[in-house]
This record gives structure tokens, C-alpha cells and sequence, in this order.
């Protein structure tokens, strides 16, 4: 057990008494104790007895207030044992002392029970036999009888919750949760806390017994002294009665006060239960801890103060001390909160200078990252609040249109960037760039002779079409004139979108792909322990899901997705054609992110291109695609006639995909999207059944 949890077991470093030379005292003290118990012993010894005894009372009781809990003070059994023996042995010598020597005055048993019998008597023995009797009752009836019933309950309770708490043990250390040296450490605890609640339930009968036999031997004290008086010393009963009841009274109230003072810090001790801290945090910290409770019982206070018949001072005294604590108490708790607060940010602010300076932090490379230069970085730290609640919302677009949460966007100022431009890395490599201009608007318009205002030709960062720059003076103007205008920051946040939907492949991780499978489920999770590993390696399926999002195919229907792999990957092990087929069975899907009003615009491919992507395709004997071999200016060729078509349409604001073979769909798609990333490619059997198609043209052969 740690030290803090059993103070007795550290030994001080300056202790002035060697461990060997301990237990001898301790022995010695234990067996002058009982020789008390059968020697005679001369009043002045008996006044050291009995003041020892009153302060080792005094002692127990301030221990039991300060201990942080009840295991902090375990031995506080076996010290009750003692005290009650001591106070015991002490009774018996003071009786035989007053038996003795009672005749010969109130001095007969030592000054400390004549002090306290004139003191607490006021000279009157009636008096001291009923503050006796009411410290007996108050000792016996109310402290004791209420700290044996705690002392019982908390025993049993303790000895059922040892299971329970054994098994919680087992199944943290199971679990790696602690090491078995910490799981040693908390047996040893849990076995100290049942053997201390246990020593305590018996413990508690020994206050319960010294309050009775401190009864008994008081009374006997009493009726035998008069006895003794009138036989053996011819003194009369009245004068026997006077002096013999003085001593006894005097003898009970001597060690009545120690066993109702060590009674209470049995009671405190026990009653404390799983509250940690001193008393005077539980209670006092507890009490005052509700300021309106106080401000109602101060109003109570300034009532009764006013109240015919009732003294005013006293009780409006305690409404104003009352109603000024109740006003304390927010405003300090406010303080310490502030104060708290503020030293968590300084903690924060300094493990954050000290990860930036370390080694480990500058190897860690973000999986999205923002870097803007200086006079951007300033409109960018301005408007943080609003610029971090725009990335969350397009975060959040993206997790609910393609079925995975994207990595969080590290915004950073980067002064080696030009000081109105911005940076966009993927895993610390830069893959786009651009400058903005902070003093004017973006519109993007077909017909740039409508605009009513001078405007600068641009290129759009994040689809590279044309656009025009104004000035942001003439903002509002254009919205009411319907232009769409786009402010500097809006820039930046539609290229850094179309930056993380053209890599979504790599953005999609070994975790993301985890989480999804977790997510599925009981049923859906059997069919991924079909697939994998027999057919498919989890990081082959992980490759599957990767392909579609590389073409922006969202792999949110994870259950269709898993159904469709399931349905070939008996029968194909290549990703690619793994793919192929999922897409067919997501044609619906595809097919509704392309069209416009239920309408699928295409560019089919032409004739001449059908034929040369279909000999290019060189098959095995069975059918199977081996390779691509296409010459290099025939692909020249086909890309040159591709863009010039595709940006014809553009310029028309048409929304459309590129229709061709299964086959070829691969390899048209690897040469269009160098050109036009975000242009989708469909095969002609991922075009699903029912959508009305409407057909803009045909990539022809610019050459014929």
C-alpha cells in the first residue's frame, strides 16, 4: 500500500527511535498496562494515567478529522483497543484507590479527579451525578449505538462488494488496462479495506462495552464506598454518601470525556464511507458548496429575528454572516475557475511550443493541409472562426455524399509562400497552388460582355475554366444583378474541395476502411468474413473501394458495394475488373450523380476511336485483357480530338459523361482525366435501365 494510504508504514527519516527499540516500548507500555490492572498505583502516577489518556483522546479524534479516508487510519482498531484498556485499567486503579483511601478526602485518588469533580459539580454532587448520567446516555445512546450500526452495514457491504471488485481487477489487467504490478497494488488495497471495515464492525463493541462498564464501575464506586465508609471507617451515611459519590462521579467523568471523545472519532471515522478528504473539506466544502440553500436559511434567520418575544442580535448576526457566505462563495468559486481556466491554456500553450520544437511533431506530416502566405494568412486569421465552421460543414458534405469522414484540414501560415497566395498539400506534398486577390470578386459567367463593370480575365483555380475578377466594391451591386460572385475565401474553399474529391483514393486510409467494416451489420459482417480473406485480402478489398472513389463513386451503399464483390470475387481476383463489375451493379447510382433533372447527357465515343481501343485490347486465349498497346500518337491524338470536344461543350454549360465500351472504359478514363480530372468516363452497360438519355455528340477522328 502506498504511504499516503498507511502513514504508519513509512518510517521518517529522522526518527529518533530505531525500529527494535519501538516494538520493546510498545511491549512495555502494553504490559504496564496491565499490571495497572493488578498493582496499586500512587495517586500522582494515576494523575499522569489519566492525563495521558485525556490526550490521547484528543490525539485520535484530530487524526480522524484530518485523514484523507478511512483506510489512511487502519490501525485505528487496534489503537482502540488500547485507549480502551488504558481508560479501563486507569477505572480499576482510581477504584481501589477510592475504596482505600475515600475517607480521607476528596484528594484520596489524585488532583485530576478532584479538579474535575469540583470544577463539573460546582460543589454540588447531584449535579455531577446527572451531567454523569447525560454523558453516559449521549456516549452510549446516540455516538455509540449509531457508529456500531454504520461499523455493521459498511462491513457487510464491504465483504459482498470483494467479488465483484475482484472480478473488475481481473478484467481491467485482462484487458491491458493496468500491469500486474498496479493489479497487486488494488488486491492488496481491496484486501486491507474488507479486514479494516471487518476489525471495525468488532471494533465498535469495544466503545459500546467501555461505556457500560465505566457505568457499572461508577455505580459500584459509589454504593460500595458508602458501604466501606460507614462499616470500616464509622462514618456516617450522609457523610459517606457525600465524599464517595464525589470521588466516583469525579473518577466516571475522568474517563467518561476520553471514551466519548475517542466514541465521536469512531463515529466519524466510520460514517465518512467513500467521501475522500479531510472533514473538514466533506462537510464544510459539501455544506457551503449550494450558496441558495444558505440564502434561505439566512432569510429563515432574519425572519425569526423580527419575530415578537425572540432576541434580535443573535439571530440577525447569523443571517448576515449566513447571507455574506452565500455571496462569497460564487464569486470565489468564479475566481478559481478563471484561475484554473487560465493555467489550462498556459499548460496547453506550453506543450504546444514544446511539440512544435520537438523532433516527433516536425516528422508527423498532415494528411490535408492549408498553407496560406502572410497578407492571405491575416484575412484567413481574421475570419478563423468562420473560415474553421465552412471547412467543418465540407467536411461533413463530404462524409455524407461519399461514405467516409476526410482527415482534418491543418490550416498554416507559411510566409515562404508570395504573401496573397495559398498552398494545397496532400501528406506534405504540394499538389495545387494559386493567388488570390483580396480586393476583388470572382464571377464566373459565359458572357463576360454582361458584366457592367471593368473585369479582369482569370483563370478558375479550382476547375481551370475562364472567370473575371471586380472589385469587391461592386459586390452586392452584381448579386442583385443575379451574377454568382465569389469572395477570396470562397475561392480557396471550392479549390481545396475539388482538390480533396480528386484524391479521394488517397485520402480513403487503412483506418477509414476499418471503420466502415465495423460499422456493418451481424449479417453484412459474415459476408466480409466470406470475402476475406478466401477470395479477397482485406487491403485487396480496401484497393476495390479505393478505385471507385478515385472516380468519385461514392462507396456510402457499403452493403451494395460488399454485395456486388461478393457476387465475382469467387471468379476474378484482379481489382480492376473487380471494380468494373461493382459499378455495373452501381449504374442507378452512377448514372444519378451525372444526370440533370433526370436527363443522362453523353459524349459517346466515335467510330473510329471504338475500333482503335478495341484492337488496342490485347486478349488471352481465354478472352481475358492481358495489356493496352495503343502508339503514342495515336493516344496524342485521341487526347487532342478529346479536349477540343469536351471544351466545346463545356463552354455550353452542358453537364455530361463520356459513354464507351466496358472494355476500354479504363483506359479512355486514364487519358480524359490528365485532361478534364473531374470529367466522369461511363461504360455503356453502367448506363441503368428507364433514364432518359440525350446524346450531345461523338469524339471523332480530327484527322479524317
Amino acid at each position: 500500500m502506498s504511504s499516503s494510504a498507511n502513514p504508519s508504514a513509512v518510517s521518517s527519516p529522522v526518527d529518533p527511535i530505531s525500529k527494535h527499540s519501538r516494538d520493546v516500548i510498545f511491549a512495555i507500555g502494553i504490559l504496564v498496562i496491565l499490571a495497572i490492572l493488578f498493582l496499586p498505583i500512587p495517586p500522582a502516577l494515576i494523575d499522569i494515567g489519566l492525563a495521558f489518556s485525556i490526550a490521547l483522546s484528543v490525539l485520535i479524534l484530530m487524526v480522524g478529522l484530518w485523514i484523507q479516508q478511512p483506510l489512511n487510519f487502519s490501525s485505528f482498531p487496534t489503537i482502540l483497543l488500547i485507549a480502551t484498556m488504558l481508560r479501563l485499567s486507569l477505572n480499576i486503579s482510581t477504584t481501589r484507590l477510592i475504596l482505600s483511601n475515600g475517607h480521607l478526602g476528596e484528594r484520596a485518588a489524585g488532583d485530576i479527579i478532584s479538579g474535575f469533580s469540583k470544577f463539573v459539580m460546582g460543589g454540588d454532587f447531584v449535579i455531577g451525578v446527572i451531567v454523569f448520567i447525560i454523558l453516559v446516555t449521549v456516549n452510549f445512546v446516540v455516538i455509540t449505538k449509531g457508529a456500531t450500526r454504520i461499523a455493521e452495514v459498511g462491513a457487510r457491504f464491504t465483504l459482498d462488494a470483494i467479488p465483484g471488485k475482484q472480478m473488475a481487477i481481473d478484467a481491467d489487467l485482462s484487458a491491458g488496462l493496468l500491469d500486474e504490478k498496479e493489479a497487486q497494488k488494488r488486491r492488496r488495497e481491496l484486501e486491507e479495506e474488507s479486514s479494516f471495515f471487518g476489525s471495525m464492525d468488532g471494533a465498535s463493541k469495544f466503545v459500546r462495552g467501555d461505556a457500560i462498564a465505566g457505568l457499572i464501575i461508577t455505580a459500584v464506586n459509589i454504593f460500595g464506598g458508602i458501604i466501606i465508609g460507614v462499616l470500616r471507617h464509622d462514618m456516617s451515611v450522609g457523610e459517606a454518601a457525600d465524599v464517595f459519590t464525589r470521588l466516583s462521579v469525579g473518577d466516571g467523568l475522568v474517563s467518561q470525556i476520553p471514551a466519548l471523545i475517542v466514541s465521536l472519532a469512531a463515529g466519524l471515522l466510520v460514517s465518512k464511507g467513500g467521501t475522500r478528504g479531510s472533514a473538514d473539506q466533506a462537510v464544510i466544502s459539501q455544506l457551503a458548496g449550494y450558496p441558495k440553500a444558505l440564502v434561505v436559511a439566512a432569510g429563515l434567520l432574519a425572519f425569526l429575528s423580527l419575530t415578537p418575544g425572540l432576541p434580535f442580535f443573535p439571530f440577525i448576526l447569523l443571517a448576515i454572516a449566513m447571507a455574506s457566505v452565500a455571496y462569497i462563495i460564487p464569486v470565489r468559486k468564479g475566481q478559481r475557475e478563471r484561475a484554473a481556466k487560465e493555467a489550462d491554456e498556459a499548460r496547453v500553450l506550453e506543450q504546444a511550443e514544446l511539440d512544435a520544437d520537438s523532433i516527433q511533431t516536425s516528422m508527423e506530416v498532415a494528411a490535408l493541409e492549408l498553407s496560406v502566405g502572410k497578407q492571405l494568412g491575416l484575412k484567413v486569421l481574421v475570419d478563423n472562426q468562420e473560415m474553421g465552421y465552412r471547412i467543418s460543414r465540407m467536411r461533413k458534405k463530404f462524409a455524407s455524399e461519399y461514405g467516409f469522414v476526410i482527415p482534418e484540414v491543418k490550416v498554416r501560415e507559411d510566409l515562404s509562400l508570395p504573401p496573397r497566395s495559398y498552398q494545397i498539400s496532400l501528406f506534405g506534398t504540394s499538389v495545387a497552388q494559386h493567388k488570390v486577390s483580396l480586393t476583388d470578386v470572382m464571377i464566373i459567367t459565359g458572357k463576360p460582355e454582361e458584366i457592367p463593370y471593368e473585369a479582369e480575365s482569370v483563370r478558375e483555380p479550382a476547375f481551370g475554366g475562364t472567370a473575371w475578377l471586380v472589385p469587391d466594391i461592386y459586390a452586392a451591386e452584381l448579386k442583385l444583378q443575379g451574377f454568382q460572385v465569389i469572395d477570396p475565401m470562397s475561392q480557396v474553399l471550392t479549390h481545396l474541395s475539388e482538390v480533396v474529391r480528386n484524391n479521394l483514393d488517397h485520402l480513403f486510409s487503412y483506418k477509414d476502411m476499418r471503420q466502415l467494416m465495423d460499422g456493418l451489420d451481424r449479417e453484412y459482417a459474415k459476408l466480409v468474413e466470406e470475402i476475406t480473406p478466401s477470395h479477397l485480402s482485406f487491403s485487396g478489398l480496401q484497393a476495390v473501394f479505393k478505385m471507385l472513389l478515385a472516380e468519385r463513386v461514392s462507396v456510402r451503399n457499403v452493403t451494395k458495394v460488399l454485395e456486388a464483390v461478393a457476387e465475382i470475387a469467387p471468379y476474378c481476383k484482379r481489382g480492376e475488373q473487380i471494380a468494373e463489375h461493382v459499378r455495373m451493379r452501381l449504374a442507378q447510382q452512377i448514372c444519378g450523380t451525372v444526370s440533370q433533372n433526370g436527363q443522362l447527357k453523353v459524349l459517346r465515343m466515335g467510330a473510329h476511336w471504338d475500333e482503335a481501343f478495341n484492337k488496342a485490347l490485347q486478349k488471352d486465349a481465354r478472352g481475358e485483357l492481358m495489356e493496352f498497346q495503343m502508339p503514342s500518337e495515336e493516344l496524342e491524338r485521341f487526347g487532342l480530338n478529346a479536349k477540343k470536344k469536351i471544351k466545346e461543350l463545356f463552354d455550353q454549360g452542358h453537364q455530361f459523361a463520356v459513354a464507351t465500351t466496358p472494355e476500354s472504359r479504363k483506359y479512355v478514363r486514364m487519358i480524359i482525366e490528365r485532361l478534364f480530372p473531374s470529367q466522369p468516363v461511363i461504360s455503356n452497360l453502367e448506363i441503368a435501365g428507364g433514364i432518359d438519355i440525350e446524346v450531345l455528340g461523338e469524339i471523332g477522328d480530327g484527322a479524317a
